[in-house]
Order: C-alpha cells, then sequence, then structure tokens
C-alpha cells in the first residue's frame, strides 16, 4: 500500500524531471539539428570539448562562481540581521513581517523590469537620486556598462532573495528555548556571547537547509538576468545556464546546449557535496 500511494508523485516526478535529465545527457553526445532530428549524429565528446575550449564558456563559468559568491552570502547576512530585528518586539512588527516577504512574492520577471527602469540612465530613480545627492554628474548606464552591470544584477538579486532566509531563520529564532538565553546571562555573557552560544547553534539545521536551497536557487537562475541585460552588455552578465540557454534557444545548438548544461550540473552537484561535507564537519555551521 506505501508503494500505491507514493507511485504518482514517484511518476510524476520521472516524467517532469528524470526523463527530460536523461534526454539533455543523451542529447549532448549528438550534433542534434532542430529541423532534422533524423539527420543528428553521435559525435562522442565533441560537444563537451569545444564547450571546454570556449573562451565564452569559461568567461561564464567566472561569472558564475561570482554570482554565487556574492548573491547567497549577501542574502544570508542580512536575512540573518532582518530576522534578529523583526524577532524583537516593537510597534507594528506584524507589519513589518508583512512587508519584509514583498520582494520575495512578487513574481521575477515583474522584479526585472522594475529594476531596469530604476537603473535607467535618463529617467531611472537611482541615477535621479544620486544627481540630487550630487555623488555623480551625469546619469550612469549601470545596465549598459560591462563593469557594473553583473553587480548591478546582483543587488536585485541580494533584494529579491534576503526574505527567504528572514523568514527561515525568523521561525529558527522563534523555535529556541528562552531558558537558554537566561542560563548564559547568568554565567555573563554578553550580547555576542548569547549570539554565538546559543542563537547560532539553534539555528544551524536551518541554516545549512537555507543556505543549500539558496545555492542552488541562485545558481540556476536565468530569468532576472535574461529580461535585465539578456547577458550583455556583450557577455559582461553571462553566467552559465543563462549560455546554455542562448545556444538552446537563439543558436539552435541543442547538442552545444545540453553538454554546456550536464558540465554545470556536475559542478554544481560538485559544489554541493562539497558544501554539505564542510556543515557535517563543523556540526551543521560552517566556520
Amino acid at each position: 500500500m506505501p508503494f500505491v500511494l507514493v507511485s504518482p508523485a514517484v511518476l510524476a516526478t520521472l516524467a517532469v524531471i528524470f526523463y527530460p535529465m536523461l534526454t539533455a545527457m543523451g542529447m549532448s553526445f549528438h550534433d542534434y539539428v532542430v529541423w532534422k532530428p533524423s539527420a543528428s549524429k553521435f559525435i562522442w565528446l565533441d560537444n563537451y570539448l569545444a564547450a571546454l575550449k570556449s573562451d565564452l564558456f569559461w568567461t561564464s563559468l567566472k561569472q558564475t562562481l561570482l554570482w554565487i559568491g556574492l548573491t547567497v552570502p549577501a542574502q544570508l547576512l542580512l536575512g540573518l540581521a532582518t530576522a534578529l530585528l523583526l524577532n524583537r518586539k516593537f510597534a507594528w512588527r506584524w507589519l513589518a513581517r508583512m512587508l519584509i516577504i514583498i520582494p520575495w512574492a512578487l513574481p521575477s520577471v515583474v522584479i526585472a523590469l522594475m529594476w531596469r527602469w530604476i537603473y535607467d540612465a535618463n529617467y531611472g530613480a537611482l541615477n535621479e537620486f544620486l544627481l540630487r545627492l550630487k555623488i555623480v554628474e551625469a546619469g550612469v548606464p549601470w545596465l549598459a556598462t560591462s563593469g557594473t552591470a553583473l553587480y548591478s544584477i546582483i543587488m536585485v538579486l541580494i533584494w529579491q532573495g534576503f526574505p527567504f532566509f528572514a523568514v527561515m531563520l525568523l521561525a529558527g529564532l522563534q523555535s529556541i528555548p528562552k531558558e537558554l538565553y537566561e542560563a548564559v546571562e547568568v554565567d555573563g555573557a554578553g550580547a555576542w556571547g548569547r549570539f554565538r552560544h546559543v542563537t547560532l547553534p539553534g539555528l544551524k539545521s536551518v541554516l545549512v537547509t537555507a543556505v543549500l536551497l539558496r545555492l542552488i536557487w541562485v545558481a540556476n537562475s536565468v530569468d532576472v538576468i535574461y529580461v535585465m541585460t539578456e547577458g550583455g552588455p556583450g557577455t559582461a552578465s553571462h553566467t552559465l545556464p543563462l549560455y546554455a540557454y542562448a545556444l538552446s534557444r537563439k543558436a539552435l545548438r541543442f547538442g552545444s546546449a545540453s553538454a554546456i548544461a550536464v558540465l554545470f550540473t556536475l559542478m554544481l552537484l560538485t559544489l554541493v557535496v562539497m558544501y554539505l561535507r564542510r556543515a557535517d564537519e563543523s556540526g551543521g555551521i560552517m566556520e
């Protein structure tokens, strides 16, 4: 009976996830022609070798690591600070808890369009604010400059994703017994001591899970980058998932795109395994 009850979910997972995954892996070994699917031929590892020889692949990989390495820690720190603040008692706390979830609740396309207008060099709110404060002398094309495009999008994703950490960590904070704080206060621990010896250990399981989820989601994020810059200017904001998407949908090179997707999946899997091992060695919290 248990197998019968879980079989619909298992079949749905096989159909929606594993079948497309196996199809992509098989396609990565073929020179797949969209308008002539019967003419596709098996070319062994040629797609993988071509990807590894491509300068754009390594540029996209470097920018993907930068994308992950800046976004996830910033979301975590900002979310943790927000959770600690919302865990305190103050007037209108219920309203603050409602408003903080807005960036996370909005669709990614809406957020990308909104921030693209904010960053606009001619009539964007950000440039208007900076001009009034005399920080800049002319409107800055944030999304049209190779040196600022990727970092501008990273700021957007930080703003969008920190409420996830805030909500998760706030739930974890409220599950920590008050008696533990009272005990360490009796021992003479200050604010930092309470945070280090009670709050962090109490949040360790939530932290490991939340960071792992955001690591995977941020790594695979394409929609915000595509709507804001489409990977431009040039290749300044290209990441590996966006590179694979562009190869498949614009260049119609499904074999090459599948090879890049498989390589990125293996890299992400390696990163996740390393993270979980590190978290396990440190007792659930990365030192």
